[in-house]
């Protein structure tokens, strides 16, 4: 059903996130990284399953949760690595961090601190490129990531409002791991039904129950195309995913006891890396895993290697000129 060269490069990119966070995981309590990290292992699917679709200009706005949506839309490596190490040679000029990350030449858009801050620009962005495609006669397209939290601000539900009534080009796309830091969701929400709520607003929308990495690709493959062709305005997409780690940090924090561990052995059980290496030849796997490893311990080297800000950095970009 899904060819051999999609399965080998959903692989490759879900592997790739995956391994470098763990490697973060790994080196994060040496203080050579500079900020906090947040750390997407498990929800790896999903980034790649929004970004495979999507052209190289198209836009992606992002949370603090940043680091898989910078890997799987083309973001380089090696910027990355080196944004995290505070080092001049970053994406930011090491002067953002882990959430901040952003690399406009491959369509990734400055990512927040701030729960929810990416969804109006992102909308703006979406304004820009709707008026945009009178010169250039081709639709890009932005899409809004962000986690079941972010719904709760106000600023989401005036971002989708404008979006609705000027029928942006734009696809919102929520991450769903039902926790918001520490609390679940039914905490939270008086109703589980977020995609009836936006709906109201004459959204069409999708909610997958789960990461199927393929089914969420051919979801935003085809939301991206009805826009493009102006068959649609805004698309709201809920994904079903769980963080196997802390909220914050490279550690394990079920002994925490604010979710089940009986969901988390269910969603390891799925893991969608571990269903697509079934999918190819144990050769190919071993090359592509030679492969990433070659890439990280390249960007290591890069960041290692790369100089801090010098001094008057700090003076740059804090008045508009």
């Amino acid at each position: 059903m899904y060819t051999q060269e999609l399965v080998t490069r959903l692989y490759k990119k879900m592997s790739l996130i995956r391994r470098f966070e763990l490697r973060l995981a790994e080196i994060y309590h040496t203080d050579v990284i500079k900020s906090p990290i947040h750390l997407s292992v498990g929800q790896e699917a999903i980034a790649v399953g929004i970004c495979d679709p999507l052209e190289k200009n198209d836009i992606v706005s992002n949370t603090y949760r940043c680091h898989a949506t910078y890997i799987a839309k083309g973001g380089d490596l090696n910027e990355m690595m080196a944004e995290l190490y505070g080092k001049a040679t970053g994406c930011a000029g090491g002067k953002a961090g882990s959430m901040h990350l952003v690399d406009m030449k491959n369509g990734i858009m400055g990512a927040s601190a701030v729960v929810g801050t990416t969804i109006p620009v992102a909308t703006g962005y979406a304004l820009a490129m709707q008026k945009e495609t009178v010169k250039t006669n081709h639709q890009r397209v932005t899409v809004a990531i962000f986690g079941d939290g972010a719904t709760e601000e106000g600023c989401f539900y005036e971002s989708i409002n404008f979006a609705a009534l000027h029928q942006l080009p734009i696809i919102f796309i929520c991450e769903n791991n039902r926790l918001a830091i520490h609390t679940p969701l039914e905490k939270r929400w008086a109703t589980e039904r977020l995609c009836e709520r936006i709906a109201t607003y004459g959204i069409e929308t999708h909610k997958l129950d789960n990461d199927d990495v393929f089914n969420l690709r051919d979801t935003v493959a085809k939301a991206a195309a009805q826009i493009r062709h102006h068959q649609s305005g805004p698309i709201f997409i809920e994904c079903a995913t769980y963080r196997w780690l802390e909220h914050v940090g490279p550690r394990d924090d079920h002994s925490d006891h604010y979710r089940d561990l009986d969901e988390y052995r269910r969603w390891k059980e799925n893991d969608q890396i571990m269903r697509l290496a079934k999918m190819l030849d144990s050769n190919v796997v071993t090359r592509l895993e030679n492969e990433i490893t070659a890439e990280i311990q390249a960007a290591e080297e890069f960041a290692e290697n790369s100089p801090y800000p010098a001094v008057e950095e700090l003076y740059k970009n804090v008045y508009a000129s």
